[in-house]
């Protein structure tokens, strides 16, 4: 039911029970913070099952991002559309030791082809927390254009960055 994507680097596939000490490590650290962490294991665990689970609801969803050689996971990336959300969202997550190696860049391209090509869709906006400065850079590199602020009951404001449509360029 999850499709398995390929980049030049990178796989994005299913999470699996292998990709859960990566994940919890990454859940479990400060850099969490922006998105309500840090997690505790059993969090993380269950942080885990829902990205497997909104494959199921919605039809779509996030990836685990492995390196394409060595099928280390290095990330999570894709489609998310939680309860009480805006809309559907590109979202991204890059595990520590992958941090500064475009990975995020490759398969966020690759996941919004994905929902303009294969879904259809004709639109698509990231939710970014002002403060995650990192993630901010990545959706002006995305070429998404900031819109009005989304105030969330949890996160607080996140800032809407829209992406380009399908016709407008990807990458």
């Amino acid at each position: 039911m999850i499709p398995t994507l390929h980049t030049d680097r990178l796989t994005l596939r299913p999470p699996r029970w292998d990709d859960f000490e990566a994940y919890a490590a990454f859940r479990a650290s400060p850099r969490t913070a922006t998105v309500g962490g840090p997690f505790d294991r059993r969090e993380a665990f269950t942080q885990l099952c829902a990205i497997l689970g909104h494959w199921a609801l919605r039809g779509y969803g996030r990836w685990m991002v492995a390196d394409r050689e060595t099928d280390a996971p290095v990330g999570i990336v894709g489609l998310y559309y939680p309860e009480g959300w805006p809309e559907p969202e590109l979202a991204w997550s890059v595990f520590d030791a992958a941090e500064g190696h475009g990975y995020a860049y490759e398969a966020a391209l690759d996941a919004r082809a994905y929902a303009y090509d294969t879904l259809a869709w004709s639109t698509l906006i990231s939710a970014v927390d002002p403060n995650n400065t990192r993630s901010v850079a990545l959706a002006k590199r995305l070429d998404c254009a900031q819109e009005a602020p989304f105030q969330h009951e949890v996160h607080g404001t996140l800032h809407i960055w829209r992406h380009p449509t399908s016709v407008e360029g990807l990458g």
